[in-house]
């Protein structure tokens, strides 16, 4: 047996039957670019899988060694990925410039950063491998743009490239060329995607035919986008790359084309997604992200449970039966988060903290909770489970407290306090969770209508409106 063999023998004992079986047919049927850069939400998606099954096989191929994760920081304008990283610790700077945009961007981990997976060389070898081999296109296609740029295929990406492209060459380390063309009355773009080199040329007036001269250098330094302004006619372009390692820059048209093409998107797996999945905590716990790194995250939901009254039963039943009853109690909860694609963040004494991506998940998990107590309190003939629990969504800061992957701010307090506010079997929420259409489908299929209320929460100056969700 092989080693990848023996690899995939270890994930069949980890990860869901169907999904290794899809992975192992891609590794061994697919095309070398279906295997570069993996977006699972699209993977599938096609092959009729569970995504969150999905996620947790991929996390675990990458823990074996089968795929390498990467979290690649994108262009939220031109879906362009700006830097890529092997981990999350990586991922250093404040800002991230795209020259083709000419746009800064503050690194979030909603839809600024992807999470893919390439399979890994041991396993089998394919050109993005070796990116500097792949032809120019390819390159552009495989390495900058990201999973969720829906890119045409076929001939109609070689129609795509006639209608906006009006030269790309391919120029090696060290070395300059002229490219004599015809500008048209258009704005057009000198792009480059290896050193993410963009010049912008800005065609006004009336026509003419004196040849104009423009050149353009390439290195790793970043500087910001050049604008120049000419008329539509012959231009003399020198090349010049200063780098040690080939550049593959083109002048493209911003016409509807490109335009179409890069807001043309399909759904790619965020690190928000990531970090909230209870396979990734498992796996990886403290080596997500280092102590001193902060990440905004724009939209999360956080859950707040307790156990009323285990004090209570502590001293009804003892203490061996009691701490039975509420492992019992946590391993039910978790059970209910990770189906609703959260994941546990810490537990304290019998209350837990879980985030879910969006707030339907966090609701759903809620009211399955809710009645998964009532199933163990049946059974037991006797009201030992009354959880409580509180909802909000908002942003946060992702940061590393005790050991492991935290948030801090606001939201998370507030979500504390609204836990606070239940009592007995209630489900407290605020508005942002109820009035977000998902999370009021749930509630309208279930035959729940929120009741509207204003509370004043403790550290909050003014008093909030929330719902009991009955």
């Amino acid at each position: 047996m092989s080693e990848s063999q023996t690899r995939f023998s270890v994930l069949r004992e980890a990860a869901d039957g169907d999904v290794v079986a899809a992975i192992e047919a891609l590794v061994r049927e697919g095309n070398d670019r279906d295997l570069n850069r993996v977006n699972v939400l699209d993977f599938a998606d096609r092959r009729g899988l569970n995504v969150d099954r999905a996620l947790a096989a991929f996390l675990h191929a990458s823990r074996l060694g089968l795929f390498d994760m990467s979290w690649n920081l994108l262009c939220p304008g031109c879906g362009g990925v700006l830097n890529a990283n092997a981990t999350l610790k990586t991922v250093q700077r404040e800002s991230y410039n795209c020259t083709l945009c000419a746009a800064g961007y503050e690194p979030t981990l909603d839809e600024m950063v992807e999470v893919s997976f390439t399979v890994n060389p041991r396993v089998r070898r394919i050109a993005a491998h070796d990116p500097h081999s792949l032809p120019q296109w390819e390159y552009n296609r495989q390495m900058y743009w990201s999973s969720g740029v829906r890119l045409p295929e076929g001939e109609a990406f070689d129609a795509f490239l006639k209608e906006m492209l009006l030269e790309g060459v391919e120029l090696p380390a060290g070395e300059k060329c002229i490219i004599q063309l015809q500008l048209p009355a258009q704005f057009c773009i000198v792009f480059e995607p290896v050193t993410h080199a963009a010049h912008f040329i800005d065609v006004q007036g009336g026509p003419t035919g004196e040849r104009q001269e423009l050149s353009v250098l390439f290195n790793r330094q970043s500087t910001p986008t050049a604008t120049v302004q000419m008329r539509p006619g012959p231009l003399r372009l020198t090349l010049d790359n200063r780098t040690d390692t080939r550049v593959l820059p083109a002048v493209i048209v911003a016409n509807d084309a490109l335009h179409h093409m890069l807001g043309d998107r399909k759904p790619f797996l965020t690190a928000r997604q990531v970090v909230t999945n209870q396979t990734f905590r498992d796996i990886y716990r403290t080596a997500a992200m280092d102590v001193d790194q902060r990440f905004k995250i724009t939209s999360l939901t956080f859950l707040f449970t307790d156990l009323k009254g285990s004090t209570e039963m502590y001293e009804r039943v003892g203490d061996l039966v009691a701490y039975d009853l509420v492992r019992a109690h946590f391993a039910v909860v978790n059970e209910i988060v990770a189906m609703e694609s959260g994941a546990i963040v810490k537990t304290i004494g019998d209350a837990v903290m879980a985030t879910f991506p969006t707030p339907d998940r966090g609701v759903n998990a809620a009211l399955r909770m809710r009645e998964a107590m009532r199933g163990l309190n049946d059974k037991r003939g006797h009201e030992d489970f009354t959880l409580k629990i509180g909802l909000h969504e908002g942003p946060c800061l992702a940061v590393t407290l005790n050991d492991r992957l935290d948030y801090f701010g606001q939201t998370v307090n507030i979500a504390a306090r609204v836990q606070g506010l239940a009592m007995a079997r209630s489900i407290f929420a605020t508005r942002p969770i109820v009035e977000h259409p998902g999370a009021a489908q749930v509630l309208a299929r279930s035959g729940i209508s929120p009741l509207p209320q204003r509370h004043s929460l403790r550290g909050i100056a003014e008093a909030m409106q929330v719902y009991e969700i009955p």
